[in-house]
């Protein structure tokens, strides 16, 4: 089969590689749709701590599509030609963080990974917990977003949200504008910023009140403090972009006793700065969220499901498998949301 596979930072090759086959508790998935994802590009132009265990590896993580081999032990439950999603990991359940409710923080996590390919083989672990049935007119394009939405919705449960609440979301790419929907859902007044007045326009389209064009204004901060009462600063931050120096941004924006979501992950070995007079004589609560849990999965499957978050505001186009970095590339210029990549098997079927 066609697949992407990962050799080091900025070294990604469109190889042909043996189809897998289904193991003991796993299945294998004919991909249908895979999408172009924040991390694949981050993970593409630097590499990733966690996920990249070995080299070369295949690449690419949200996907969706249709069983085609199922191994011993999970025949009663799946079969051929379902139509399914899973997500790129499963906890352990016997762990420290696991045991405490952790999920997220799980110490033997079980990634998948190699979305960016014709097939792919779906572990046991996921396939016992993350792996999900599509529901009946439910496209795969939207069952693919279930992955990245799950870390949004993980984010959001984490960063309390009243109805009526002032949240900034700092970075409208892909994740940024599901945190806009999310908020919005909340009944927050959302301020997005962005680089990218194209992606700002989809943030008003998903339920921002106000957008700042980080470039048309000096200073980022002062723009979203003078749209707060009094300009005390919002209730809530969150940042989507994984820059220090834009956590830092954020953390000024809250109002005292707020809460700042550090959720974008930033470069290996950064480090950010915060004032100790602000954090301490404000009780400013700040946090870091990482990944999902299948708690999480299953909320956001429903979500896209019931049409609440809207998958076409996400999707700008399609792109064939050989195309993928370009795809990732553009997406990283704020050209597009998301690609949606079809493996040759499909495209040549259509």
């Amino acid at each position: 089969m066609q697949a992407a596979v990962f050799y080091a930072p900025g070294d990604v090759r469109i190889e042909d590689i043996p189809v897998p086959t289904a193991g003991t508790g796993e299945v294998v998935v004919r991909i249908h749709r895979a999408l172009t994802c924040g991390t694949d590009l981050k993970t593409f132009r630097r590499g990733h701590p966690t996920i990249m265990q070995h080299v070369p590896t295949p690449f690419g993580h949200e996907f969706s599509g249709e069983i085609v081999a199922v191994g011993q032990g999970v025949e009663e439950r799946w079969r051929p030609g379902m139509r399914v999603v899973a997500a790129n990991s499963a906890p352990c359940n016997h762990c420290h963080y696991c045991r405490l409710g952790r999920q997220s923080l799980c110490e033997n996590l079980s990634f998948l990974w190699g979305a960016y390919a014709e097939y792919i083989a779906i572990p046991s672990p996921i396939v016992e917990q993350n792996l999900y049935e599509i529901p009946d007119g439910m496209s795969f394009e939207a069952a693919a977003l279930t992955e990245p939405l799950a870390c949004a919705v993980h984010g959001v449960a984490e960063t309390p949200i009243a109805v009526g609440d002032i949240v900034a979301v700092n970075g409208a790419g892909p994740i940024g504008l599901m945190f806009v929907r999310l908020a919005a859902l909340r009944g927050a007044r959302v301020i997005a910023s962005d680089l990218s007045p194209a992606r700002l326009t989809a943030a008003r389209a998903l339920g921002a009140s106000q957008t700042i064009c980080v470039r048309d204004v000096d200073d980022q901060v002062a723009a979203v403090r003078v749209l707060t009462p009094g300009g005390r600063g919002v209730d809530a931050a969150i940042e989507a972009v994984g820059l220090p120096e834009v956590w830092e941004k954020t953390v000024q924006m809250v109002r005292p006793g707020g809460t700042v979501n550090l959720f974008g992950g930033a470069q290996g070995g950064s480090a950010f700065s915060v004032s100790t007079t602000l954090l301490h004589y404000s009780e400013l609560t700040i946090k870091g969220v990482f990944h999902h849990t299948p708690r999480y999965v299953e909320t956001a499957l429903s979500l896209l499901a019931s049409g609440m978050v809207p998958a076409d505001a996400f999707i700008t186009g399609e792109r064939p498998l050989v195309d993928v970095i370009d795809a990732l590339e553009a997406m990283g210029r704020g050209e597009v949301i998301k690609y949606a990549i079809v493996p040759p098997t499909i495209s040549n079927a259509a």
